[in-house]
């Protein structure tokens, strides 16, 4: 059978399902909801102030870890969303075209440390990807680390890499069961075996290599049996030589006046300079920084300050000629690298390298004798060349609207990255620094042709006359005469940039007449500071103004109705999708909110969660910021008999970042209020956080339950 013929099979067989499951959707819904009948959730008598305003919490004992009580609850929800998912008629056809779309190899792009190119590999269906190095790019591959034998079910994640300057030492973190918290272990690359090191209680930190050891972040060991939950603060940051043990890690940087702030650590290419960012929120860095001489005393570093204040996002990317670089949105919202003397580095006399435009300037990374700036183009990458005196030297031509991954490294000509979009899997050019062209390096072989789909970048309109990308995908011939199952996805916070991306798993829902949406909304970063702060604290209702209106614009459009539309987001998304579905429940037919914020009164009290505060505000800092909060909080606006969509609401057992106790509270609440037309259930997944390191297994299996869930509820009417 020829490709053309498989796929064309594929198609055809997806589409027969569909029918299938078309036509007795509407029996198979209504007699599932009604037989659901709901755990009983203990309700407890806690009631808060406010300003005078008391809150009822009667699910506050779902914020206490592994009582007998919760784990009773959590294993009746999971029986019971297990007993509807197992009974939707496409959800194992689904399983197996999930996993045939996600089983090809996958490669990164290669970048170069001493005389080693490292990458990683999977060859489609591993839990982890293997790491490799090679001494030249047509030499052999030799194994570094295998993250599939760390433990049996691929749960034990790698994290991150650093390797060190001559390449020879290998320090890498791993995550257990998808915490936050890391552990750090070193391999010498002359041996292949690990060394003595190993670090525990790190968290939120890079590995910045410094001659023979590293820095790194960590926090003191949180109190036994509340890894999970209790609140970081004292953040520091130590050095560790290689060969000694963690007790003999020199203390290099701490704030103890100031718990709340966190730091990290970063060295610069030729290690000459140490740079310190602290931070009280997500938003925003103090920058120090400090002399690095072969004789040092760590403990004893002269500290500078670069930038002294929160209100700005500033970070070095480079040194040369005994000047820093600085990427900054100081005096300047949508970004501007700026160069400095260390000597006299007050913000009043940085000196404009790549000014502030109308595009915001994501990032910049030196590579050879010269810089390359990622801009960001209403929501799609684009590459530009220049010279350290801000002359523009070209740029690279990127095959459709999509984003850049970069491996480069100063004083080397040579050029990778990576490019993918929604229909485009990640595939590896090398560029030609000096004419800026590029060549295929590496791509994937899959079992969909990429060519089949199409993504459109249309424009609707919100609140306030506001304009805003949405990137429409579908298969090519699919007939948009008529409404389809469509997703509507969103994030909308932090200053993060919502761009094209790619996953396997989405494939297999287009194939089923799927059309998959992401719209760009404020608080994110893709129009510069300004865009973000319009969807923070007093106007985050905006973020949910806009995506409201991105669902409108699907349905007057013809591409969904309220009876085909879902909504799906994760983590502040979750956030976005719970006060949306509470806000215009009749706008949706299902809505999937995954390990979401959803319970913005008490979010800022556990882990990392008072960070936030610079997107959120807190229910405690001011009457008006709690009345607020209280409007648009998801888990206090429920109301009882409501018609909700009918919603799936996902979160892990070991989601240290945002705890889920969220989402049970949530759930919970949801059950008990809303209307028995359309179903509440909740997912919680084991041995899992919030979403980093996830093993592939566990993806493709949340994939099959999301999407399959989404079809049933979405599918219209034949």
């Amino acid at each position: 059978m020829t490709s053309i013929a498989l796929r064309s099979f594929h198609v055809t067989r997806a589409l027969i399902a569909t029918l299938i499951l078309c036509v007795g959707a509407a029996t198979l819904r209504a007699q599932e909801t009604e037989k659901l009948n709901y755990p009983d959730a203990i309700k407890c008598d806690q009631i808060d102030d406010y300003f005078g305003t008391k809150v009822h919490d009667p699910y506050r004992w779902m914020e206490v870890e592994k009582t007998p009580e919760l784990e009773k609850w959590i294993q009746a929800e999971n029986e019971l969303t297990y007993s509807l998912l197992d009974k939707i008629p496409l959800r194992e056809s689904l399983r197996k075209e999930m996993t045939e779309c996600y089983d090809y190899a996958k490669q990164s792009a290669p970048y170069k440390r001493g005389e080693r190119y490292f990458f990683s590999k999977n060859s489609g269906l591993q839990n982890q990807s293997v790491q490799y190095y090679k001494t030249s790019l047509d030499g052999e591959e030799t194994l570094i680390l295998d993250p599939n034998e760390l433990s049996d079910d691929g749960t034990v994640a790698l994290s991150s890499i650093a390797i060190s300057k001559n390449g020879r030492y290998y320090a890498y973190s791993t995550s257990t069961s998808g915490s936050d918290w890391r552990d750090i272990y070193v391999i010498d690359l002359e041996t292949g075996k690990h060394t003595c090191d190993h670090i525990e209680w790190a968290k939120f930190t890079e590995i910045a290599w410094f001659h023979d050891g590293f820095f790194y972040s960590r926090y003191d060991a949180p109190p036994k049996g509340q890894e999970l939950t209790a609140k970081n603060e004292y953040q520091k940051i130590y050095y560790h030589k290689l060969g000694q043990s963690q007790d003999q890690d020199v203390l290099v940087f701490e704030d103890r006046d100031n718990p709340s702030r966190n730091c990290t650590g970063d060295v610069d290419d030729d290690e000459n300079w140490l740079f310190v960012y602290q931070n009280e929120s997500t938003y925003g860095a103090r920058v120090l920084f400090a002399k690095l001489t072969d004789d040092a005393e760590l403990d004893k570093l002269q500290w500078q300050t670069l930038y002294p204040d929160f209100d700005a996002e500033t970070g070095v990317v480079a040194v040369q000629d005994d000047l820093f670089y600085l990427l900054t949105d100081y005096q300047a919202p949508k970004r501007r690298l700026v160069s400095v003397d260390p000597e006299d580095p007050t913000p009043n006399n940085w000196k404009d390298v790549i000014p502030e435009s109308n595009v915001l300037l994501e990032s910049v990374t030196p590579v050879a004798d010269r810089l390359i700036a990622v801009l960001l183009e209403d929501a799609a990458d684009k590459c530009l060349f220049y010279d350290y005196n801000g002359k523009e030297l070209g740029q690279i031509e990127l095959p459709t609207l999509g984003v850049v991954g970069l491996s480069a490294k100063k004083g080397s000509d040579e050029l990778f990255y990576t490019f993918t979009s929604f229909v485009y899997p990640s595939t590896v050019y090398r560029c030609d620094v000096k004419t800026g062209a590029s060549e295929l390096y590496w791509k994937p072989q899959t079992s969909f042709n990429p060519e089949d789909y199409v993504t459109q970048r249309l424009w609707y309109e919100s609140t306030d006359d506001v304009k805003a990308p949405i990137f429409i995908t579908y298969r090519k011939d699919l007939p948009l005469d008529q409404p389809h199952s469509t997703i509507l996805y969103g994030y909308g916070g932090f200053n993060i940039s919502m761009k094209p991306s790619f996953k396997p798993t989405r494939i297999p829902y287009l194939n089923h007449d799927g059309i998959y949406a992401v719209a760009i909304l404020r608080g994110g970063g893709e129009y510069g500071e300004q865009w973000h702060k319009d969807g923070t604290k007093l106007q985050k209702q905006n973020v949910f103004d806009d995506f409201i209106s991105a669902a409108e614009f699907l349905i007057k459009n013809g591409y969904a109705s309220n009876e085909t539309l879902a909504i799906n987001g994760g983590s502040n998304g979750g956030l976005l999708v719970g006060a949306t579905l509470t806000q215009r429940p009749e706008l949706f037919a299902a809505a999937v909110p995954q390990v979401g914020v959803l319970d913005m009164l008490r979010y800022h009290k556990f882990t990392i969660g008072w960070a936030w505060a610079t997107d959120y505000g807190t229910s405690e800092e001011s009457k008006e910021m709690f009345e607020y909060l209280l409007k648009y909080s998801p888990l206090h606006n429920v109301k009882p008999d409501v018609r909700y969509p009918a919603t799936m609401v996902m979160t892990s057992d070991h989601d240290d970042r945002v705890v889920p106790a969220h989402s049970m509270k949530f759930a919970a609440t949801l059950q008990a209020n809303a209307s028995k037309e359309t179903p509440v259930i909740i997912r919680i997944e084991s041995k899992a956080g919030h979403g980093a390191g996830k093993p592939t297994a566990k993806i493709i299996e949340e994939a099959v339950d999301m999407y399959s869930f989404i079809l049933f509820y979405t599918t219209p009417k034949k």
